[in-house]
């Protein structure tokens, strides 16, 4: 196992293996009992951070951890674990903060293909106040958002606030 074909296709399993695990970690950790956290990424604000930005740090102590222990105990497998982890990290950082969120000083907003997907699910991820009711918890996965959609209208969530915020003015 400590061959370099190996430990490559090791980090490169652990990387596919990553949007799974965000995408639990997102729907049942952020949107259940961490949600004091993941609040803040559904709010609008204008800071250069947001409270949500703690799960990156957790998790990348997590990867230098993993970094720490193959390193210092000889364990190649678990550095090319680090390695997915990390590489992950990356996409994430690239692809929901930067392309997104436009967390970035330069704006790109993608009018075809996969990218224009990516950010119209997690819009719809968004459209619905509070962490209940929310659909399209991947990251660099989005489900086709016309499925998407159909979900939340069967949910009637973003109609129930529609209306609330009609009664309300």
């Amino acid at each position: 196992m400590d061959s370099w074909p190996a430990l490559i296709a090791i980090a490169i399993a652990v990387f596919f293996v990553m949007e799974w695990v965000a995408w639990a970690a997102h729907k049942y950790i952020m949107h259940g009992w961490g949600w004091g956290w993941h609040e803040s990424h559904h709010e609008p604000h204008d800071d250069l951070f947001e409270k949500n930005d703690l799960y990156a740090v957790v998790f990348a102590i997590f990867a230098v951890a993993l970094f720490a222990l193959g390193t210092f105990a000889d364990l190649p497998v678990v550095t090319a674990i680090a390695t997915g982890i990390t590489l992950y990290g990356l996409f994430y950082f690239i692809v929901h903060d930067g392309l997104v969120h436009q967390r970035w000083p330069f704006r790109h907003i993608p009018h075809r293909g996969y990218a224009k997907r990516l950010v119209q699910a997690h819009r719809l991820h968004h459209a619905v106040k509070g962490k209940a009711d929310c659909v399209s918890f991947g990251f660099l996965y989005a489900p086709p958002v016309d499925k998407l959609s159909a979900q939340l209208k069967r949910s009637g969530k973003v109609a129930a606030e529609a209306e609330e915020r009609r009664v309300a003015r």
